[in-house]
C-alpha cells in the first residue's frame, strides 16, 4: 500500500493547486452534477457529500457548488454528463482504473485509448483489471502530525478498519460507509490530513524501477489530467524520488 500512500498526498497537494489556478473547478462541478442525480440532499447520498467536500477544499464558492447541485437534480438546465469507467494496462504490467464524467462518452474514450497509446499502454475490456482494486475510505496523516498511537486510537474508535505506519505518513483505511465519520473525527482532533478520499486500493502492487516507472507515472499523469477525468488508480509501487519530481 505504500505506493499508493506517496501517490494519493502528491495528487492531493496537485489538486490543491491545479484548483488555486482554476483548473480543478471543471471536474469538480462534473462530479457535484453527476452525483446529484442521486438526490440533491448530501446527507442521504454520500457520493454528493463527498463531492461537495471535494469542492469545498478546492475553495470552489458555494454558489457553484449549489448550481452544480440544481443541475444534477433537474432544478436547472445544464449539460447530461455521464459515468464512464475505462481499464487497461501501463509499462511493467501495471493496471489502471479510470472513471470519468463526460457528455460524450465515444469522444472521451477514443481521447484516453490515445493517451494510453501514446504513453506505452494498451485500453482493455471491461473488468480486465477491476477486480485488483476494492472501494475503501483512505486518509493519509503526516507522522509530523500526531503520535502514532494517538492516532490510532481516534480512527479505530470512529471506526477505521486499519491504520499502516509508512515512511513518512500514517495509511488509513475505512469502509465506504464510515469514511466521512473517520475523517470527521481525526479533523475534529485538529489533525490535518494530507489526503483524505473514497479511493480503489489494489489488492496488491508492482515495483517499477528505471524507465518503466518514468513511464507509469508519465502516463497516470496524462490520463489524469484529461479534462473528463475525475480519478485514475493503479497498482505500482516507485522510489519515492520519482514521485516527488
Amino acid at each position: 500500500m505504500s505506493g499508493h500512500s506517496k501517490w494519493a498526498t502528491i495528487k492531493h497537494k496537485k489538486a490543491a493547486t491545479d484548483a488555486k489556478r482554476g483548473q480543478a473547478f471543471t471536474k469538480l462541478i462534473k462530479e457535484i452534477t453527476v452525483a446529484a442525480r442521486g438526490g440533491g440532499n448530501p446527507d442521504s447520498n454520500p457520493r454528493l457529500r463527498v463531492a461537495i467536500e471535494r469542492g469545498k477544499e478546492a475553495s470552489m464558492p458555494a454558489d457553484n457548488i449549489e448550481r452544480a447541485i440544481k443541475k444534477g437534480t433537474g432544478e436547472l438546465e445544464g449539460v447530461n454528463y455521464e459515468d464512464i469507467t475505462l481499464e487497461g494496462y501501463g509499462p511493467g504490467g501495471i493496471a489502471i482504473f479510470v472513471e470519468a464524467v463526460s457528455d460524450n462518452k465515444n469522444r472521451t474514450t477514443s481521447e484516453i485509448r490515445t493517451i494510453f497509446s501514446k504513453g506505452g499502454g494498451n485500453m482493455a475490456g471491461a473488468g480486465s483489471v477491476a477486480w485488483i482494486f476494492e472501494k475503501k475510505g483512505y486518509i493519509v496523516v503526516s507522522k509530523k502530525t500526531i503520535d502514532e498511537d494517538k492516532l490510532m486510537t481516534i480512527a479505530l474508535d470512529a471506526g477505521a478498519e486499519d491504520m499502516v505506519v509508512e515512511d513518512e505518513n500514517y495509511a488509513i483505511t475505512t469502509s465506504p460507509q464510515d469514511f466521512l465519520k473517520v475523517k470527521k473525527a481525526i479533523e475534529d482532533k485538529g489533525i490535518k490530513t494530507e489526503s483524505a478520499e473514497l479511493d480503489l486500493i489494489p489488492k496488491n502492487t508492482i515495483k517499477l524501477v528505471g524507465d518503466d516507472a518514468k513511464k507509469v507515472i508519465n502516463l497516470v499523469s496524462a490520463i489524469e489530467d484529461h479534462e473528463d477525468v475525475q480519478h485514475v488508480y493503479a497498482n505500482f509501487d516507485v522510489p519515492d524520488e520519482l514521485l516527488k519530481e
